[in-house]
């Protein structure tokens, strides 16, 4: 299925189940309800996908930040998301609380050229509470609750191996 990472921890996507699951060597740790692309898989730039097949945490984003924070570019914007923030910006894609970005392993299929994961700017990140979860919605990156996402955050590592199966 996946290599290991770092202390065997991995991570399994099931683009079909909307779940991720985070394992120790064989062992199942943790399960969460995820969304990934509306549009459903693919690896094509500008497809709005979700990319297949092995990846690494190429970088962890926002340690220490309050759940709430709202990123563009990776980078905190200042702004704490509430409902009132949203109804300011309506149709943004809000990217919070803590961002995993990926990179791709495989050559010609999710990395380099116009397949490239990492250049796509593909995530595991948190969204707004009360995003429906367990169903296909994003924009290509993998969305989870952010308490979910700071929790696999912090029991993950650079480099810790994640495969998404479409």
């Amino acid at each position: 299925m996946t290599q290991a990472g770092p202390g065997g921890v991995h991570v399994h996507i099931s683009v079909p189940r909307q779940q991720l699951h985070l394992y120790a060597g064989d062992a199942l740790v943790r399960s969460y309800a995820v969304s990934t692309a509306l549009h459903g898989v693919g690896e094509l730039n500008g497809s709005g996908c979700t990319p297949r097949g092995l990846h690494r945490v190429r970088a962890k984003v926002g340690a220490g930040c309050d759940t709430a924070t709202v990123f563009v570019g990776r980078r905190p914007t200042g702004e704490v998301f509430t409902p009132e923030l949203a109804l300011q910006h309506p149709g943004r894609d809000w990217i919070l609380c803590r961002i995993l970005w990926l990179a791709g392993c495989e050559q010609g299929v999710n990395r380099g050229g116009a397949v490239d994961t990492l250049r796509r700017y593909i995530y595991i990140h948190g969204c707004p509470d009360g995003t429906p979860l367990g169903a296909p919605a994003s924009h290509g990156c993998v969305r989870m609750a952010n308490a979910d996402v700071a929790d696999l955050f912090d029991r993950v590592v650079v480099g810790t191996a994640v495969y998404i199966e479409g």
